[in-house]
């Protein structure tokens, strides 16, 4: 589903503008982060999809249908919906609650008791022990896990996401994140996450927004937003630290870190590229070829060298290290 932003503005009865003249697109099965300091209107942007949140001006399409002229119940039917604070209910299994769209749909009960188990699989929470848990009973990782799953559930083309992860531990967070990543290949959603993390965006979005006193600032891929901030205040917020790591990256030529005995296997079925190369081209490289390792050649394109893809892994934590 595409859901485009057209001039909208959100103003309180107070006078306060929190969302102000915003037109952005989300394209279909992508993820975009909406991100920026407490208060820049992110978490209202995305409030305003589901109808939450009233628009004051402006229009927000989905498919091209304005969605004023949408049902609230029926259009949030539609769009899962998952919060910090994850919102199960307490006196219901995890079957209950992971089904509770689907009921509401009419699904069929073997359709739905199917979608439930093929859901918690999918997060890594066996079926046969969890579905008949209640929700105290699970971590607050596992919980978090109930309520991405159940915003699945009623196979929803849109998944708003406020801050999913940010209660969590450091490592549930990452796991999370993980998943996440990992699930977005496999079910394709759109889908628009709200953040104040600039390292939890980075790593899980296709475009990042960032927002400032509710008005776009820069919108971009994680790449192009840590490559060419936009200007001194999307600079700041994503941190020179990360800057500086990107231009390490950039400034590493392929020759210093290569290996010059031969690979194991044939090097004639492995992509080839210049000793000046950067790591950033020989990790693109590897990613669109799905290499293990490549070949490093000369200015004559003679083979000089290679580097195995755990090799160049190690050198770009090695990095990033250097500049935590």
């Amino acid at each position: 589903m595409l859901i485009t932003f057209n001039n909208v503005t959100k103003t309180y009865d107070d006078g306060t503008t929190a969302v102000d003249n915003v037109s952005f697109t989300v394209k279909e099965g992508k993820l975009v982060a909406l991100i920026g300091p407490s208060g820049c209107g992110k978490t209202t942007t995305m409030k305003m999809i589901n109808k939450l949140i009233p628009l004051s001006s402006g229009t927000i399409t989905i498919n091209g249908n304005d969605i004023s002229n949408e049902n609230a119940v029926e259009l949030r039917r539609n769009i899962g919906y998952v919060i910090q604070r994850i919102g199960l209910l307490p006196h219901m299994t995890i079957e209950e609650n992971v089904s509770l769209v689907p009921k509401l749909k009419g699904w069929k009960k073997k359709d739905y008791e199917k979608k439930v188990d093929e859901l918690l699989e999918m997060v890594g929470l066996d079926p046969n022990v969890y579905k008949k848990r209640y929700p105290l009973e699970l971590s607050g990782g596992q919980q978090q896990r109930i309520g991405v799953i159940r915003a699945l559930a009623g196979e929803p083309p849109i998944i708003l996401m406020d801050e999913p992860f940010s209660a969590l531990d450091p490592i549930s967070r990452e796991q999370l994140q993980d998943e996440l990543k990992l699930m977005q290949k496999n079910i394709h959603k759109t889908i628009v996450f709200v953040t104040h993390d600039m390292d939890e965006a980075l790593k899980i979005a296709d475009e990042i927004v960032v927002m400032k006193d509710g008005k776009v600032e820069q919108i971009a891929s994680p790449t192009e937003l840590v490559q060419s901030p936009a200007n001194e205040f999307v600079r700041s917020f994503i941190g020179e630290e990360r800057v500086k790591q990107i231009t390490n990256i950039q400034e590493v030529q392929a020759e210093s870190i290569m290996n010059t005995y031969p690979p194991d296997g044939p090097a004639d079925q492995l992509p080839v590229i210049s000793y000046r190369a950067s790591l950033q081209d020989i990790a693109r490289m590897m990613l669109l070829q799905n290499a293990e390792a490549i070949i490093i050649a000369d200015e004559e394109g003679n083979p000089i060298g290679y580097i195995e893809k755990n090799h160049l892994l190690k050198e770009l934590a090695g990095i990033h290290g250097e500049v935590q």
